[in-house]
């Protein structure tokens, strides 16, 4: 087993080519696509990893709040309201581990620039 970084997050990885792919597959626009797999998500009662992955390319295509409040406010007399309060939990708990990743990076990030200092 080796220590490449390809090695690092196999399944997150094969996940996200996934996503990729399903973008480049379908004949839904991206903003679309990506509403439609929010909905799918809450349909699932789906973790908050899935939610993550899902918002990342979200934005990445353009859709804000709004555009999540509308889906859930679209599908909760199909899912429910249980669905739709999990859901929203979900997507909260991915979003603050989002934060969570981004202020550990910065951490390392800084840690490594005050080492590199040192060592000049």
């Amino acid at each position: 087993m080796s220590d490449t970084p390809d090695d690092d997050a196999p399944v997150l990885d094969l996940l996200a080519r996934m996503t990729a792919d399903s973008l480049d597959a379908s004949t839904l626009d991206p903003e679309t696509l990506v509403l439609v797999r929010i909905a799918a998500l809450v349909a699932v009662d789906a973790p908050p990893v899935s939610y993550a992955l899902n918002l990342e390319v979200g934005g990445e295509v353009g859709l804000d709040a709004e555009d999540l409040r509308g889906v859930l406010t679209a599908i909760a007399p199909i899912v429910g309201t249980a669905r739709i309060a999990s859901a929203t939990g979900n997507i909260v708990k991915a979003l603050a581990a989002e934060i969570e990743l981004e202020d550990l990076e910065i951490a390392l990030e800084e840690e490594l620039e005050d080492e590199e200092d040192g060592l000049t």
